[in-house]
């Protein structure tokens, strides 16, 4: 047996290693894709771009992982299934089970290993991955000006361009706003079109502004508020020149420690304590808020009513009673009544006001907590879907009996974006406070191991599940049923005319 199991595992490593860095490249590729926009045209050196590869790609590897384990599955257990080794072993009395062992105890391993990686390096590459992105998009803040947005990103300067052309660099309808003086909107600057380039030195950033105004609020001093004049003074140009200084915008690296705190950044004990840290504050919160709303005299006062003393006394010993607001009710008169309504309104109207404010600061800290929750669990489900995906790939490969690239990877991208999308569900869901963190995240798992332990039932039995011929039987035996019924109805109605 020992040779079947070094003949199993060297069958499956290679394919392993292969779909491995493939899927890995393919994350990469995205990864560039989404962001080419803020890395091109800023000048980085190939060390700069190189190291941010390497730490996303590290970033990447739980992900890659349990796809690479489906797709490798498939194509082992496939291609035994193809060139008739399954057969053979089976024939000799092996079930499929134990075919499997030496490959389950190999996914348990990686499962653990995979664990333990993003624990405690994934926490790592992802503070120095982000770290070093967060660097890059603040060198050359020209690039970043995209057409229909603000840019702050120069310290002073609020920039807005309606339309950019990427090839020319020309803009058009340029706003902007100097907030240099730190008063405000008093400094303003539109132009129909322009450009801008960095100096060849890279110390600042020239602006060539065409067609244009610019208005810029006056100071007054020791002027009275009555008395003031709101002087201003607005300038037209047909061409005009800014140079914006741009120093400190080089490759600076920051101190890591500024994402020290985000959940992506942390492992399981650091997790654990934020988790419980802010529990305990939210449990502060809704306390003290709580106490808030019962002290607040407006909200829980009561509509002081005393009776004239002309009521009869069986009345009047009545209302002496202990408070009661159905007998109190029921004791005044029309228009006192109508007063007592208005004003109980009111302050239920000013009461659901308070606790909806106070609910929607509750609920962004609620969604704080869900986050850290969410990567708790994140570590295990990832961990996990290794173990999940292989008991879906090994049976579906022996049934199918195709190996190679084609037939599996089809299949591996389908079971991988149905699990990729109830794992999106599901944390979305937990993220909104509708599920438990539990039920959401583990979603993926308990609806597709189910899946995995049929599947490989109905390997270990040899079922014709992958058979087409067996569903178009099932589908002629459902035809024949419905035509006899068909039959026996119309002879039924025969008899019934006769």
């Amino acid at each position: 047996m020992k040779k079947l199991d070094i003949f199993v595992l060297k069958s499956f490593i290679g394919p392993l290693i292969l779909t491995f860095f493939i899927v890995l490249i393919i994350l990469i590729l995205q990864f560039l894709w989404m962001y080419i926009d803020e890395l091109a045209g800023k000048g980085l050196e190939l060390k700069i771009i190189g190291e941010l590869l390497f730490q996303f790609s590290l970033s990447f590897v739980p992900t890659a992982l349990p796809l690479a384990i489906l797709l490798a599955a498939l194509m082992t257990f496939g291609n035994m299934g193809e060139f008739s080794e399954l057969t053979a072993l089976k024939s000799s009395g092996i079930p499929l089970q134990r075919i499997m062992r030496p490959l389950m105890i190999l996914i348990a391993f990686v499962t653990v290993v995979s664990f333990f990686f993003s624990n405690n390096v994934l926490p790592f590459s992802n503070r120095k991955a982000r770290t070093l992105l967060y660097d890059i998009r603040r060198k050359r803040p020209d690039i970043n000006i995209q057409a229909g947005t603000f840019n702050n990103d120069i310290d002073g300067f609020s920039i807005k361009v309606t339309t950019k052309d990427p090839v020319t660099n020309m803009m058009e309808k340029l706003l902007i706003y100097d907030h240099r003086d730190r008063r405000g909107n008093v400094s303003v600057t539109y132009a129909d079109s322009g450009y801008m380039r960095v100096s060849n030195d890279e110390t600042a950033l020239i602006m060539v502004l065409y067609n244009g105004y610019s208005y810029t609020e006056l100071s007054e001093r020791n002027v009275s508020a009555g008395e003031r004049k709101y002087p201003s003074r607005k300038d037209h140009f047909e061409e005009q020149k800014l140079v914006l200084d741009l120093s400190g915008f080089d490759l600076e690296r920051s101190n890591e420690d500024i994402f020290k705190s985000h959940s992506a950044m942390l492992n399981i004990a650091q997790l654990t304590y934020h988790i419980d840290s802010l529990n305990k504050r939210y449990n502060v919160r809704v306390d003290a808020q709580f106490r808030e709303f019962l002290t607040t005299k407006m909200y829980t006062e009561r509509y002081n009513y005393s009776p004239s003393d002309d009521l009869p006394p069986d009345e009047l010993s009545l209302r002496n009673r202990k408070f009661d607001p159905l007998v109190m009710m029921e004791t005044m008169p029309a228009m006192e009544k109508q007063t007592a309504v208005s004003s109980a309104i009111d302050k239920l109207k000013e009461a659901s006001s308070f606790l909806a404010q106070k609910n929607e600061s509750l609920y962004l800290e609620v969604k704080n907590i869900k986050k850290y929750e969410v990567d708790w669990n994140r570590k295990f489900t990832l961990s996990f879907a290794c173990m999940v995906f292989f008991f879906i790939g090994a049976p579906l490969g022996a049934i199918i009996r195709k190996g190679g690239l084609g037939t599996p990877a089809v299949i591996s991208i389908l079971f991988f974006v149905i699990w990729y999308v109830i794992s999106l569900s599901g944390e979305k869901l937990v993220e909104e406070n509708r599920v438990s963190t539990v039920a959401g995240m583990w979603a993926s798992s308990y609806i597709l191991l189910p899946a995995g332990i049929f599947l490989t039932y109905k390997a270990a039995t040899d079922s014709m599940i992958m058979n087409i011929e067996t569903y178009l039987a099932f589908l002629k035996k459902i035809k024949d049923y419905l035509y006899r019924l068909t039959i026996s109805g119309e002879k039924k109605e025969n008899a019934a005319d006769e």
